[in-house]
């Protein structure tokens, strides 16, 4: 009787922790980062959405880069699908607002990406990708070194 008491708790357990990843939730900014670029990656803009913040410049950015995958080969999905993500120090932390570097192992371009808490919640700035030559943060005009 207990085995069965502690299955179910277990179950149970293992189904929040599923239903809080698929809901966008992420324990710390790299987790959010992750989360979102893993979904983008496989091609899953609704997932990649709850990872990010919701205003509607940022649904316009998701919506050109979901219209840009849908236009590739079904090579260059797979690819992106099988890539791995690779982080390195990011180039702004504090304890709201983290600018993270990150690039996947198909492109291998460095790009940047910003996570900022809201709410308690850690959510990407889809944003800082697109605009990222005037760094808000910072609030001085950034030369981007990234793309040389």
């Amino acid at each position: 009787m207990r085995l069965a008491i502690f299955s179910l708790f277990l179950f149970v357990n293992c189904n929040n922790s599923d239903r809080e990843a698929k809901e966008g939730k992420s324990e710390s900014d790299v987790d959010a980062a992750r989360n979102f670029l893993e979904a983008a990656l496989k091609g899953d803009y609704k997932l990649a959405s709850s990872y990010m913040v919701q205003d509607s410049t940022n649904i316009g950015y998701l919506a050109v880069t979901e219209r840009k995958y849908s236009q590739m080969d079904p090579d260059q999905k797979r690819n992106l699908r099988n890539a791995s993500l690779r982080f390195y120090d990011p180039l702004f932390q504090n304890d709201s607002t983290t600018v993270t570097v990150f690039s996947n192992s198909y492109k291998n371009d460095k790009d940047t990406l910003r996570i900022v808490k809201q709410n308690g919640q850690w959510l990407v700035d889809l944003k800082y990708l697109f605009e990222h030559d005037l760094d808000t943060t910072l609030n001085k005009l950034v030369i981007d070194t990234l793309r040389k």
